[in-house]
C-alpha cells in the first residue's frame, strides 16, 4: 500500500520528540542521516525490557529465560528486515563502527604478505579507517576513486579489484551525497577473484528494501538508530564464515555464529528496541509475513521520501548562490539526502542560523572525511546536509527553503 503525506502526518504523533518546540515553532528534524527520531513503540519496548526482565542471558531462571527468548526473536526480526533466512547469522554490538573494527581485526589475522584490501573514496570513516589501518600492518590498501559528480569510478573499481584482493569494503549509499553505489558490480568482481565483500548499509537501510540473500555479500552492516531505533550495530555474516575467523573473544565465549564476534554483556533492551523499530516500519505495510510487510512498507515510505527530497533538490538548486553536490533525482537509486553550499557563507554559519529557527540540519563532513576532501570542500567547512525521513512533511521542506532563500540573499 502507498505511504502518503497523510500517513506521514499521522505518524508524527508516534514520535514524542516531534512535539518539541523552539522559538515558538515545532522543531523541524531534517537530518535523519545523523540519526532519526524514535517512536513510542520503540521507547515502550525498551522500557518494558528494563522493568520486567533486566537480566543477563543463559541463566536458569524466568527473567533470564525471557531475555534469551527476546534476543532470539530480535535476531529473527532483523533477519527479516535484511532479507536473510534466519537470525543465526545476525551479530549485534555497540554500533557499526565497533563491529567493523572487530571484523577488520579478525580478517587481518587471515591475510598474508602481498594481500590487498580495497576501500572507496566515497565512504564514511567507519567503513574506511578499520581497513585503512591495515596499511600500517604491511598490507596494501587500494582506494576506488570518487568522480566529481559524486559517483565512484567504475573503471577504477574494475582496475583496483584484482587477483591479490582479499576484501572489498564498500558503502551501499553515501551519507554525505546520497549516492547509491553499484554494489552488485562489486559483488560480481569480488566473486571473480575470490575476495570477500563487506557492505556498509548504514545510510541505505532506512530508505530501501534490503535483499541481502539476493546480493550475497560476505559481511553486511547497518545501525538501528538510522531507522527509528536505538544506538546499536548489526552485522550479517555469510553462514559458516564467522566460525572461520579468529575474532577477539574471551575463551569462555561461545565460538560459533552469531556470538563469536560479540564481546561482553550486550545492551539487550536496546537490541529489543531495534526489533521494535522494524515492527514499527512494517506496520505501514501489508502482507501475511513480517518480511512481506517490511518490503511493502519500506518500498512505499522510500518512494514518499524520494519525492520530497527530489522537490527540495530541484528548488534549492534554483536559489542564487547555492550549489548542490552529487547526482540528481532522475533515478530511484538515490538516497533522500541533499548536500549544498552557499556562496559567501560557511555551512557552519548557515546551520547555526537555521538552528536558531528550530530547523535541524547538519554541517561539516559527517565523518565522510575523504569525499569532502576529494571534492575540495574541507577548507570551506564541508557542506550543509538535509535528509528526509518518513515523518518529514512538505511544510518542513518549504520552511527550510524559505530560510535558505533569506540566508542566500
Amino acid at each position: 500500500m502507498a505511504f502518503t503525506a497523510a500517513d506521514s502526518a499521522r505518524c508524527r504523533a508516534d514520535f514524542p520528540a516531534l512535539s518539541r518546540t523552539h522559538a515558538g515553532q515545532p522543531l523541524a528534524y531534517l537530518d535523519g542521516p545523523a540519526g532519526t527520531q524514535v517512536p513510542q513503540h520503540v521507547i515502550d519496548t525498551i522500557a518494558n525490557a528494563y522493568s520486567r526482565y533486566n537480566a543477563n542471558t543463559h541463566g536458569q531462571f524466568p527473567t533470564s529465560n525471557d531475555v534469551d527468548a527476546a534476543m532470539e526473536r530480535t535476531r529473527a526480526v532483523l533477519a527479516d528486515f535484511l532479507g536473510v533466512a534466519g537470525g543465526s547469522c545476525i551479530s549485534l554490538g555497540a554500533n557499526m563502527t565497533t563491529l567493523n573494527y572487530a571484523l577488520s581485526h579478525a580478517v587481518e589475522r587471515t591475510l598474508k604478505p602481498g594481500d590487498e584490501v580495497v576501500v572507496t573514496e566515497l565512504d564514511h570513516e567507519a567503513n574506511r579507517a578499520p581497513w585503512m589501518r591495515l596499511a600500517n600492518a604491511g598490507f596494501v590498501v587500494r582506494e576506488i576513486k570518487l568522480n566529481p559528480d559524486g559517483r565512484l569510478d567504475e573503471a577504477d573499481m574494475r582496475a583496483k579489484i584484482g587477483p591479490r584482493t582479499r576484501l572489498v569494503a564498500i558503502g551501499y549509499s553515501s551519507n554525505a551525497l546520497g549516492t547509491v553505489n553499484d554494489v552488485e558490480l562489486a559483488r560480481e568482481l569480488t566473486r571473480k577473484v575470490g575476495a570477500w565483500l563487506s557492505v556498509d548499509a548504514v545510510h541505505y537501510a532506512p530508505h530501501f528494501v534490503m535483499d541481502v540473500a539476493g546480493l550475497d555479500p560476505d559481511f553486511f552492516l547497518c545501525s538501528a538508530y538510522k531507522f527509528y531505533g536505538p544506538h546499536i550495530g548489526i552485522l550479517y555474516t555469510r553462514p559458516g564464515l564467522l566460525e572461520t575467523l579468529p575474532t577477539d573473544r574471551l575463551p569462555a565465549q561461545e565460538p560459533v555464529a552469531p556470538y563469536r564476534i560479540e564481546t561482553g554483556t550486550l545492551n539487550h533492551p536496546a537490541m529489543e528496541g531495534a526489533a521494535a523499530a522494524v515492527e514499527y516500519i512494517a506496520s505501514f505495510g501489508s502482507g501475511a509475513t513480517l518480511r512481506q510487510r517490511v518490503v511493502d512498507a519500506v518500498s512505499s515510505i522510500g518512494a514518499y521520501e524520494h519525492g520530497l527530497a527530489a522537490h527540495y533538490h530541484a528548488e534549492v538548486g534554483r536559489i542564487p548562490g547555492v550549489r548542490v553536490w552529487g547526482t540528481d533525482f532522475s533515478t530511484r537509486r538515490r538516497a533522500p539526502t541533499v548536500s549544498i553550499t552557499i556562496e559567501g557563507r560557511t555551512p557552519f554559519e548557515v546551520a547555526t542560523t537555521l538552528g536558531r529557527e528550530g530547523i535541524c540540519v547538519w554541517d561539516g563532513d559527517f565523518y565522510a572525511v575523504k569525499p569532502i576532501e576529494v571534492l575540495g570542500l574541507t577548507a570551506r567547512g564541508g557542506v550543509l546536509r538535509t535528509g528526509v525521513s518518513m515523518y518529514t512533511q512538505a511544510a518542513d521542506v518549504e520552511r527550510l527553503l524559505g530560510a535558505l532563500r533569506r540566508i542566500a540573499a
